[in-house]
């Protein structure tokens, strides 16, 4: 097991050549002195020639393998430059030396935003013990505890800890790559911030929701906001391949291995490497083919079907389902090992009945993107059929809130969406299917009235249907003292 240290070089560093009387050796010759390694990997953001004049200088205070890994970074403090100059430099130690290397990271050469990123790596992604140096204090392992990382970097940057206070909030930060998730309840605010946080770290994420609540808009914001942006997402929907197919669809196979592979094809592993594969529907997956997959995560490669090569994988899994996992796994028709090893980064999330401000938020949205679709200006929505929107349960979230504006706006001639066009436009709910009345969550705020005014209209519109519009009749069948009175009820709830 070879024995790496990695470091960026800095000015320090550069300095001791001609000033190590006055301050010392400089943090990467003191480490070397003091700790044994069989290779050293040197990141330079320094002019060429004086890093060929350190690397000289270097080995004259002891003779250890070196390489150098030469970059030009925009600022010293740019993280992404930093993070991906990093990476790589350690990714090609790594097939150099074997993934059983031993790695070493050196804080304190260059910039604190170099230092935080070494300690978000040996606490995420590698495996690796962290070191400092000092002329005076010498060479020492800095432990620095993952809990205490998010404390402890802002702390090294001197930055502001308004970023921490925002989250403690409940509230997103700032992040570009989840502005197509569109919000405003509370419960989608600590959704976005907690996939905001979970997305530079490559930690397995499992999403959990109902169907039509937006999970692979999540999963694909989640890959934009990591360090893998810029390599492939690959969506699988785990519950449209036949077991049969599972293996090759998944791993790849071989020319010839069976009838009707007349190539070689690479599988969904092969295809997500260096990125993210999204496993939808994930639950659906039968239980021989959860074994293969969980073998696959544990290993690290795959083997294509009729081969006996195993090809090396780094892909990061972000897994979806619409059921419940953990009953699931109680249920015997899930392996609890591959639970546990997807559930690292858990997000719920809420149906769209139980996002308080959200169906107006996205009505209006999506009226935007339809009208850009099909070229109608100014089409706007009346308050009628808003309330119409904002009492509807919504069995199908936000596909068929958005599928629904579609159809109201394609049968709309004028410029305004009324009721009966919405009215027109929602499928009938089937309240044996649905979520019942009576057990609505209401810890995110509940309007009480908006639910006594869904039941109301349900119930006046099945009576008007039975009775042919005859408002005596239908007063009659809903208990009412007469045909005024069932007027005035239907004026009150947007039906007259």
């Amino acid at each position: 097991m070879k024995k790496v240290l990695i470091s960026w070089i800095g000015r320090t560093d550069l300095r001791a050549i001609e000033e190590s009387a006055t301050i010392g050796l400089g943090p990467i010759a003191q480490a070397i002195g003091n700790i044994s390694f069989d290779q050293i990997a040197l990141i330079g953001d320094y002019p060429k020639n004086e890093v060929d004049n350190y690397l000289r200088w270097l080995s004259g205070i002891k003779k250890v393998p070196t390489s150098i890994h030469q970059t030009t970074l925009t600022s010293p403090t740019n993280f992404g430059e930093i993070y991906e100059t990093a990476v790589k430099t350690i990714r090609e130690c790594l097939d150099k030396f074997g993934n059983d290397a031993k790695l070493t990271f050196h804080l304190s050469p260059g910039t604190p935003a170099m230092a935080a990123v070494w300690i978000l790596l040996a606490k995420t992604q590698f495996s690796a013990q962290l070191i400092e140096s000092s002329k005076e204090h010498g060479v020492k392992h800095a432990n620095v505890p993952f809990d205490i990382s998010a404390e402890f970097i802002p702390s090294l940057l001197n930055r502001s800890d308004v970023r921490l206070e925002h989250l403690a909030a409940g509230l997103p930060p700032e992040a570009p790559e989840f502005d197509s998730i569109i919000h405003r309840s509370p419960s989608m605010q600590r959704l976005v911030a907690k996939a905001r946080l979970a997305a530079p770290r490559s930690v397995p994420v499992l999403i959990e929701g109902e169907s039509g609540t937006g999970k692979e808009l999540l999963a694909r914001a989640i890959h934009n906001a990591s360090p893998r942006n810029n390599k492939p997402f690959v969506a699988v929907n785990c519950g449209a391949i036949p077991t049969e197919l599972v293996e090759s669809e998944f791993f790849g196979h071989k020319k010839g291995t069976f009838t009707g592979a007349v190539s070689d094809r690479s599988g969904y592993f092969e295809s997500a490497n260096g990125g993210t594969l999204f496993l939808d529907e994930i639950g659906e997956l039968p239980l021989s083919a959860q074994v293969k997959i969980l073998r696959v995560l544990q290993e690290g490669e795959v083997t294509r079907v009729g081969d006996t090569k195993a090809i090396k994988i780094d892909v990061r899994i972000v897994a979806a389902t619409n059921r419940s996992l953990i009953q699931e796994v109680a249920a015997g028709r899930f392996r609890a090992d591959l639970f546990y090893r997807l559930a690292v980064a858990v997000l719920l999330i809420p149906p769209l009945r139980e996002r308080q401000g959200d169906i107006g938020h996205l009505a209006d949205h999506f009226l935007g993107q339809v009208e850009a679709g099909t070229k109608s200006l100014g089409k706007k929505i009346s308050p009628a059929a808003r309330n119409l929107l904002l009492c509807h349960p919504w069995p199908g979230n936000v596909r068929e809130l958005l599928n629904t504006l579609r159809r109201a706006d394609v049968w709309t001639t004028g410029d305004t969406i009324q009721a009966d066009d919405i009215r027109e436009a929602l499928f009938p709910v089937d309240l044996q299917t649905s979520e019942h009345v009576l057990n609505r969550g209401i810890a995110e705020g509940f309007n009480i009235q908006e639910v006594m005014a869904e039941v109301a209209r349900h119930y006046l519109e099945r009576a008007m249907s039975e009775c042919g519009d005859n408002k005596s009749r239908a007063a009659k069948l809903l208990g009412m003292p007469n045909y005024q009175t069932l007027t005035n009820w239907l004026k009150k709830y947007g039906l007259e």
